[in-house]
């Protein structure tokens, strides 16, 4: 059987396989939530675009930006923090931390990520707003399209994406100025002497973030993005989520017609049928349906819903974060229980705590100075004319300080031992002692002689202890000093 075939034959048992997309119109809205959402809004979008203009003094010679990635000398700098190449694993800590910070938020109040911080959700909002600004509320742009095209509407069109693309233009900079100088980079970028890199980047982050927010909207939430499919599995009964109340709202019927049936002393629900929780909602699903995969918790068809429950005398929160645990207590004429404090929320907290406080610790107690030792493989040791045996190491230290400072290297293990490093002049021979510049990494070629009646061992093993003279902080390296 032909794939079309097999099409087919599914599609008349169960329906078309792939829905049609349908153009949403969200409807402005005002009221708690979507005031919360213009706060975050307004908070991570400066936070993204200023931040690479906040200055941090960490010194002379030093990068004055206090977030940079610096690919050329390999750093990370977070304000204080400065991190290198090697503890990259402070990067898997942030990691684990979001992701159960994720999980705690999900089993709190479900997809809210996805309704106020997800980068997708915030960027459409700002799109939208613009789009009404631009060309109507939610029944003007209707019309608009209905219309079809005519000059003002080609002209309202041209300037709406103008701006969509100024806005995904900035976002692409902004992204850039993470990984050099923001300032030099701007004047760079424009007299177009900055490198090709950052323009090639800024068009790939412009074009994305113009098709995603401006074109693909709900589509990206619904279809694209995984984590609506991953977090119904690590949810539970007690989590708040935006829902319907049905005990409250059935049976639903016109505004008339329920005052008519309540002055006959008849039941009706609070619901009117009004359609302004459906006219709002950014993925265009109808709430009063149960829960969906398109919902994303954004919480505006409750603002949407009180605003109608005001003006006709009824009480708020028709729709509202809340599960059915709730909603059968009511209907059974039980007290509501909300249980934010549960075995889960407390073991996601418990994680964070922990794994947050050894990054913590780790980065507090971090050395910075830092030594490894690799030793000759060929030869593995050298046995002298005067019958001592030699090894030879190399030697990386690691300066994470942003000031030069003398160090010893002294060594443990063989008896008897000496230790030479190769082509660097010290000041007492049994002893080295060298300079290292500061925030760079030194390597050295080190010799470690010792008398072979004193170590007839085959292999012994040897430990470099690196000490900073002046501040008396100290890195150590294990190897083994072999015979030949």
């Amino acid at each position: 059987m032909s794939n079309a075939s097999l099409q087919d034959d599914l599609e008349i048992e169960y329906g078309p396989l792939y829905a049609a997309h349908k153009k949403v119109y969200p409807q402005k809205v005002f009221g708690t939530f979507r005031r919360i959402k213009w706060m975050l809004m307004g908070i991570c979008l400066g936070v993204y675009y200023f931040l690479p203009f906040v200055r941090w003094n960490r010194g002379l010679g030093a990068p004055d930006q206090a977030v940079l990635i610096d690919f050329p000398n390999r750093r990370f700098y977070f304000f204080f923090i400065e991190l290198w190449p090697q503890e990259v694993y402070y990067f898997t800590g942030l990691l684990i931390v979001a992701s159960l910070v994720l999980f705690l938020l999900n089993s709190i109040g479900g997809r809210i990520w996805c309704g106020y911080l997800c980068p997708q959700t915030v960027w459409t909002d700002l799109f939208y707003a613009v789009e009404r600004l631009i060309e109507g509320d939610r029944r003007e742009r209707m019309k608009k399209d209905a219309a079809g095209w005519n000059l003002k509407r080609v002209s309202e069109t041209a300037l709406k994406h103008w701006i969509w693309l100024m806005i995904a233009w900035w976002t692409g900079g902004a992204w850039v100025l993470y990984f050099a100088d923001a300032p030099t980079l701007v004047k760079q970028l424009l007299f177009f002497q900055a490198p090709v890199i950052a323009y090639i980047w800024i068009g790939i982050l412009t074009a994305t973030t113009y098709v995603l927010a401006g074109w693909m909207r709900e589509q990206v939430c619904v279809y694209m993005c995984p984590w609506p499919r991953i977090q119904a599995a690590l949810t539970d009964e007690w989590a708040l989520n935006v829902t319907y109340r049905y005990d409250r709202g059935e049976q639903r019927t016109s505004l008339k017609k329920a005052k008519e049936l309540r002055a006959k002393g008849e039941p009706v629900g609070d619901c009117v049928d009004c359609y302004q929780c459906v006219a709002v909602c950014p993925t265009g699903i109808d709430i009063r349906n149960g829960p969906q995969l398109e919902c994303i918790q954004c919480g505006l068809c409750i603002d949407a819903c009180d605003t109608v429950m005001t003006k006709i005398g009824r009480p708020n929160r028709l729709i509202g974060y809340d599960n059915d645990i709730n909603i059968k207590r009511r209907t059974e004429g039980k007290p509501e229980i909300y249980r934010l404090v549960r075995p889960r929320t407390v073991i996601y907290c418990g994680m964070i705590a922990v794994v947050g406080a050894i990054m913590l610790y780790a980065l507090l107690t971090r050395s910075l100075l830092d030594v490894n030792v690799l030793h000759d493989r060929n030869p593995v040791a050298v046995k002298l004319s005067d019958g001592s045996i030699r090894n030879a190491y190399t030697m990386r230290l690691l300066n994470k300080r942003g000031f030069d400072r003398v160090i010893a290297i002294d060594i443990d293990g063989p008896v008897n031992a000496v230790v030479h490093v190769v082509g660097v002049d010290s000041v007492t021979q049994d002893r080295p002692m060298i300079v290292l510049g500061r925030d760079q990494t030194t390597e050295l070629r080190v010799l470690v002689t010792a008398p072979a009646d004193r170590n007839t061992e085959k292999s012994v093993p040897v430990r470099f202890r690196i000490t900073d003279i002046g501040l008396g902080e100290t890195a150590v390296a294990t190897d083994n000093f072999v015979a030949p």
